[in-house]
Formats: structure tokens, C-alpha cells, sequence
């Protein structure tokens, strides 16, 4: 067991969980950084990290794995303990503190905030049997190296922010681009459709992927099909997914905690049902809930600061201005 008890223990090292780091330094907390996965940035660096993202004041774009170092180097200012690859079980509250056990050990800590983001993932294929035999290869969920589509065939399969996101920057990349949605519609924001439409990104809609063909795991052809039965057959060199990710809280669904689905309740305080226990980003759910890190961003204080008053009932709620202490 480690017997150090932390004022704060963050459990998702994604933005919002690093940026709590950082402002808890703020108020003078110690804190610790619990994640499941082997690096710090959560999903964007394990799925997005040369992903451009534009919904952070102050940037009016900035790839995901530069937004994510710059984070990292502000959540180090807490000088918090980092600890990577474990995931975390149950909780127990004592008198004045928590034990949070984790799949590798112990950890004690007097406040937790959950900000797992939409918790363990894994992305949502197509569903076709032979999806396997071209995964990690030619068929990608994600993309850490946009150099390997340089000069080929893509045909990106998505309608939301990443599959448009990705097929508008590799329109200047590979050689062709494909967007291939199942809907109409597409779920993607407004600014970015209207640039896709006037791209010269080949857009098919209300079709899907009925059969992938290939050999040693370089696929060759797909297979598409309309609702009416109608088929046709695009050469490429690359597949990638967009269809969101399946994802879960796992354990921290059995710590009794009000919950909307795979989302957690807070209240205006970030607060769940159960006192100090924390939840902020997109693992939470309220009334008006918008879903963007920008709003991960502004929650992350909210939460830090009634922790730090939950622990110090002395301490103000609302600290002076980030100016006045560093000026």
C-alpha cells in the first residue's frame, strides 16, 4: 500500500484530467495521475495524434499531439505523480480519505475527479468477418502517420468531425480521397461539410462497405451498397473507419455513482452523488451538456477549486486570477 495520501487523485489523463493537474497545482494541492493506458493524451494521442483540432480558444488549429505536450508540460506545474497502465476497480471511503484500488495497487487520496473521458474504447468496425485480416495494416481506425498515405488511393468510411476532418487533410496527401457515408446527412459540424462539398474529396452518401477485398492484408477493392440493392466497386490502397468508438467505464460503474447511460451525473460544482468524489469532461453528463474538450477545459477548475474547499473548507472557492498569482 502506499501510504501518502494526495489531495487530488485524477483518474483519465486525457486533457481535461491534465489540465486539472495544472490547476490543482494552482491551489497548492498534491495530486496523482492515474490512467489505463500507457501515455499520457488519452484518445487523441492514441488514435488522433496528427488530427488537427479546432475548438480550443486561442488556437485556431493545432495538431492533437502538440496540444497534448503542451498540456503535459502545463500539468507537470502540480509536480504531480504520474501512473501509468493501471486501471482503476473500487473505492472505499474512510473517515477523511479514500482507497482507490486499482488492478496493480493502492492508492490513498482525500478527493478523486473521474475525467476518463468516454472511458476504455475500442472502435466501432464495420462488422465485417474480414475486417481482421487487414487491420494494422491497410485498414486503420485511427491514424498516427499520415506519410503512409501519401500518393495512394483512400477512402475514409464516417460522417462525424474525425472522418471529414481526416478526408480534408488527406486531400493534399494521397493521390485520391474518398468519404463514404451510410447517411444522407452527416453529423459533422457545419464549417467543416461546407469545405468538405467544395473539396475535391470524392463525397458518397447513403452507401456502405459490403464487402472488403484484398490479399495479405493490402486491401485492393470495396464493395459498396445502397438501400435499394444497387452495387459498386471502388479501387484503394487504404481503409479508414470513422464510426465512433464502443466504449466503457468498466469497474467505475460499481462505485454507486449516478449515471445517464455511460455518463456520469454532476451537478454545477462537478460534483457526483457521492461527496468528494469529482467528475468532469466528457465522462459527465447535466442539463445543457455540450461535449467538446473546450468545455472539459472550463469544468476542470470548477472542480478543482470545490475539491480544494472540500478538503480546506477555509480555502475560497474562488481563488484569485491565474494574472494575480504569477504576476
Amino acid at each position: 500500500m502506499k501510504n501518502e495520501i494526495v489531495d487530488l487523485t485524477i483518474i483519465g489523463g486525457g486533457p481535461t484530467g491534465l489540465f486539472a493537474s495544472f490547476y490543482a497545482g494552482m491551489r497548492e494541492m498534491s495530486v496523482k495521475i492515474i490512467d489505463s493506458l500507457p501515455q499520457l493524451g488519452g484518445q487523441l494521442i492514441e488514435l488522433y495524434p496528427d488530427k488537427y483540432i479546432y475548438d480550443i480558444g486561442g488556437f485556431p488549429k493545432i495538431l492533437a499531439k502538440d496540444f497534448v505536450a503542451n498540456l503535459v508540460t502545463q500539468a507537470h506545474y502540480a509536480n504531480p505523480e504520474i501512473v501509468l497502465g493501471e486501471t482503476a476497480l473500487s473505492v472505499e471511503r474512510k473517515e477523511d480519505y479514500f482507497i482507490l484500488t486499482t488492478d496493480k495497487g493502492v492508492h490513498l487520496t482525500r478527493t478523486i475527479l473521474l475525467t476518463a473521458g468516454i472511458g476504455a474504447f475500442r472502435p466501432r468496425t464495420i462488422g465485417l468477418k474480414e475486417e481482421s485480416d487487414f487491420e494494422q495494416k491497410t485498414l486503420h481506425y485511427g491514424i498516427k502517420d499520415l506519410s503512409i498515405f501519401k500518393d495512394k488511393e483512400v477512402i475514409v468510411c464516417g460522417g462525424g468531425d474525425s472522418a471529414v476532418d481526416w478526408a480534408l487533410m488527406l486531400e493534399d496527401i494521397a493521390k485520391n480521397v474518398t468519404l463514404v457515408h451510410r447517411r444522407e446527412r452527416f453529423t459533422a459540424h457545419e464549417t467543416s461539410v461546407n469545405q468538405l462539398m467544395s473539396s475535391k474529396v470524392n463525397v458518397k452518401t447513403s452507401l456502405s462497405v459490403k464487402e472488403i477485398k484484398g490479399q495479405d492484408g493490402h486491401v485492393q477493392e470495396v464493395v459498396l451498397a445502397s438501400k435499394d440493392g444497387s452495387e459498386e466497386c471502388l479501387s484503394l490502397d487504404h481503409l479508414i473507419v470513422n464510426y465512433g468508438n464502443i466504449s466503457s467505464l468498466g469497474a467505475i460503474k460499481d462505485w454507486g455513482l449516478e449515471m445517464d447511460r455511460n455518463s456520469i451525473l454532476v451537478n454545477t460544482r462537478m460534483e457526483t452523488n457521492i461527496e468528494g468524489i469529482y467528475a468532469a469532461g466528457d465522462v459527465t453528463n447535466y442539463d445543457g451538456k455540450v461535449k467538446l474538450i473546450a468545455v472539459g477545459l472550463g469544468e476542470a477548475p470548477i472542480a478543482v477549486n470545490h475539491a480544494k474547499s472540500f478538503i480546506d473548507p477555509k480555502a475560497r472557492v474562488q481563488p484569485l486570477h491565474s494574472t494575480s498569482i504569477f504576476s
